[in-house]
């Protein structure tokens, strides 16, 4: 499933990047950078409600498919035009971390 998708079966919001790029199936909830770092899976969908350049560069290293921004949090202008630049999916929900989570994990069939 695409970003695009995702954001169409979830109701979720497409805040930059094509939303063409499949999402791996794992999802990964985390807010702390040098954690995520670590630990994101590639081609994941990382759910956070960090909406900075940050961000962006940390879903590059990791080659997360799409961040999720929960909580209703929005994306910085920096951050915006970083992550069309490079075609980083940045989706947005008003759902708590959680319950963005279990949204994305049933429209993608995970358990």
């Amino acid at each position: 499933m695409t970003g695009k998708e995702l954001a169409a079966a979830c109701g979720f919001t497409l805040a930059c990047g094509s939303g063409e790029r499949e999402i791996g199936g794992e999802i990964y909830c985390c807010d702390l950078l040098s954690i995520v770092m670590g630990r994101a899976p590639a081609d994941g969908l990382w759910v956070t409600v960090m909406g900075n350049l940050n961000s962006i560069a940390v879903a590059v290293l990791t080659d997360s498919a799409c961040i999720l921004l929960a909580e209703g949090m929005g994306l910085d202008e920096d951050a915006k035009a970083r992550g069309d630049q490079q075609d980083v999916t940045v989706l947005k929900t008003p759902l708590p971390v959680y319950e963005a989570a279990r949204a994305a994990a049933k429209a993608l069939g995970l358990p």
